[in-house]
């Protein structure tokens, strides 16, 4: 078997058991419609790959996903890397995110941690501060049991052995997750057209 069939194979597998995760995304759609739409924020993180998939995210909060609508707040704790440097270097790397959501996280906003492994310690920590922040955590992980899915508030999980595979479907979770999301939006942007006529 090619490499391409083994990893397509991979990915069928891991569609045919996505169907909770996609309840779950489509779920988290309609919460952060209303975070983001009563002024709160959301906040993402992941190393790596799954670093992209959070900046995918919230590129899509703050850009739009398919319809225009306005803009609402959503930060990639990553994407600063004055700020992120230099809590590395003053505070290590387990800081790096934690730090960011005490500076950034306010009671009632969204924090979506991405891990293939579940077992990052700044996602770990960032967890922990989340907590004291009063940030609720949505974790999506490969698969469980693993430390971020026994801490956060809800996990989504894909179920696959390979890297690639869950960050695919963690793609596919998060343009759920925005769909649903923006149906809400517009749900609650028609309702106030009809309150003020």
């Amino acid at each position: 078997m090619s490499e391409r069939n083994v990893h397509l194979t991979a990915l069928v597998d891991a569609l045919d058991r996505f169907d909770p995760a996609g309840t779950t995304a489509a779920r988290w759609g309609i919460a952060l419609a209303g975070v983001l739409w009563n002024g709160g924020k959301l906040l993402a993180a992941g190393n790596g790959g799954s670093a992209a998939q959070a900046q995918h995210l919230t590129a899509e909060i703050v850009g739009r996903y398919r319809d225009d609508r306005p803009p609402f707040s959503a930060i990639a704790l990553h994407t600063e890397p004055s700020a992120l440097t230099a809590i590395l270097n003053d505070y290590g790397p387990e800081e790096v995110f934690a730090r960011q959501l005490a500076a950034h996280g306010r009671p009632g906003d969204v924090c979506v941690l991405l891990s293939t492994s579940g077992a990052s310690r700044n996602l770990l920590a960032a967890v922990h501060r989340a907590r004291e922040c009063g940030v609720t955590v949505w974790a999506m992980t490969g698969p469980a049991p693993n430390p971020l899915a026994a801490l956060a508030d809800e996990v989504l999980v894909v179920d696959s052995p390979h890297t690639a595979t869950v960050q695919e479907l963690h793609l596919v979770a998060l343009h759920m997750l925005c769909e649903a999301m923006d149906e809400e939006l517009n749900r609650r942007q028609q309702r106030s057209i009809e309150v003020a006529s």
